[in-house]
């Protein structure tokens, strides 16, 4: 169970790193015009976006680093906890916006971090 608590916990951290990375990193037209999933980013504010990719990158770090260095592994199910968290309020943007297939997703990511927070909980770091 560790072996593949480990592998989500890694893609998951990887996957919200760079994505929180290219928030930071790019502006808001060359990332709205990524695709069309990134319409979103035009109900919020430039400060708005750049806080919500200094939480997936936060949340990133948060996922690997306690468990992996073992110092105050506790953290790695809270920065789950609150990475499900920010997926619940991606998933109430989906919904306001009536993305229903791009909601599914975000409750997808919110389910595989509630599992990472349950995995990590009951499971001593080793």
């Amino acid at each position: 169970m560790h072996t593949t608590l480990w592998i989500i916990t890694i893609i998951a951290a990887a996957a919200y790193a760079a994505g929180g990375t290219t928030m930071l990193l790019m502006s808001r037209e060359r990332y709205r015009s990524m695709g069309s999933t990134q319409h979103w980013v035009d109900e919020f504010g430039d400060g708005h976006l750049k806080a919500i990719g200094t939480i997936k990158l936060v949340g990133a770090i948060g996922l690997v680093l306690p468990a992996a260095l073992n110092i105050a592994p506790v953290l790695t199910p809270v920065a789950a906890c609150g990475l499900a968290l920010f997926m619940a309020g991606a998933a109430t943007t989906r919904f306001r916006r009536s993305e229903w297939l791009y909601m599914a997703g975000d409750i997808v990511y919110l389910g595989v971090f509630a599992f990472l927070a349950w995995g990590w909980f009951t499971l001593p770091v080793t």
